[in-house]
């Protein structure tokens, strides 16, 4: 199993950055790859960014791209989500996900956290 939790959500006014984090335990890193996702009220659930198993590359929604970067700190099993220039329809809740090595979908979730970008 693999425990997600995330962290780094709040208000922020439109422009403005924030930083989610996601800390992992319960398995190797690298027996699973970690992705960023988010859910705005009334949507579906929406893919934002993902790492590959070996974080070898790195995959954006076209939404966020140049504006959301993910980043990994192997040392303390923690992926991040660095938001920049935050827009009023990035407000959602931010949920991190892990999919083991051969899985076709998403197997572990955290409980999300929560943006909120005023305009």
């Amino acid at each position: 199993q693999v425990q997600l939790v995330e962290s780094g959500g709040g208000l922020v006014q439109a422009g403005g950055s924030l930083r989610l984090s996601c800390a992992a335990s319960g398995r190797s890193s690298s027996s699973y790859a970690t992705g960023w996702f988010r859910q705005a009220p009334g949507k579906e659930r929406e893919f934002v960014a993902a790492f590959s198993r070996t974080g070898g590359y790195t995959n954006y929604a076209d939404s966020v791209k140049g504006r959301f970067t993910i980043s990994r700190d192997n040392a303390k099993n923690t992926v991040y989500l660095q938001m920049n220039s935050l827009k009023p329809e990035d407000t959602a809740v931010y949920y991190c996900a892990a999919r083991l090595r051969g899985s076709l979908a998403y197997d572990y979730w955290g409980q999300g956290t929560q943006v909120t970008v005023s305009s």
